[in-house]
C-alpha cells in the first residue's frame, strides 16, 4: 500500500490552488501528486476549511455481542464444546456465521480461555 502524503506536501498544494490560483491539476503535476488527490484535497478545505488527513477505518462492531447470553450459556451447558462445533451449532440455531477466530476473541475478551487441562495431557513415553 503506498505511503500517505506529508502534512506539508498537502498545505503547498491547497495554497497554491486557493493563494495562487492554479488549477488543482496544475498544482498536482508541479508537486508531483495525483489530480485525484490534489482535487480531494482542494474541495475539503474549501468545503470545510480542515487541511488535516481525513482518517481511514474505524470500529467494527462485534456482531457476536447480541448473541452474548446465548454463546455462554451455551459453553456453560457443555464446557467440552469445541470452537468449531460451537460455531456450527452457532450458524444452525442462530444463523450467524462465525469463524473460529471470532469465536475465540470473543470468549477471550469475556475472560474464558480454553486451556488444556491435566486429564488431557499426551501420555508418557513409553
Amino acid at each position: 500500500m503506498a505511503r500517505a502524503y506529508g502534512a506539508d506536501l498537502r498545505d503547498r498544494v491547497i495554497d497554491a490552488v486557493i493563494e495562487e490560483g492554479m488549477s488543482c491539476r496544475a498544482a498536482a503535476v508541479r508537486f508531483g501528486v495525483g489530480e485525484s488527490s490534489a482535487i480531494r484535497w482542494v474541495g475539503r478545505c474549501r468545503k470545510t476549511g480542515r487541511r488535516d488527513p481525513v482518517g481511514t477505518g474505524g470500529h467494527r462492531p462485534s456482531k457476536l455481542k447480541p448473541h452474548r447470553k446465548w454463546l455462554l450459556e451455551v459453553l456453560e451447558a457443555e464446557p467440552d464444546m469445541t470452537l468449531m462445533a460451537v460455531s456450527a451449532r452457532f450458524l444452525n440455531e442462530r444463523g450467524v456465521k462465525a469463524t473460529t477466530g471470532m469465536l475465540s476473541y470473543f470468549y477471550i475478551g469475556e475472560g474464558i480461555r480454553f486451556k488444556k487441562t491435566r486429564a488431557r495431557q499426551r501420555a508418557g513415553q513409553a
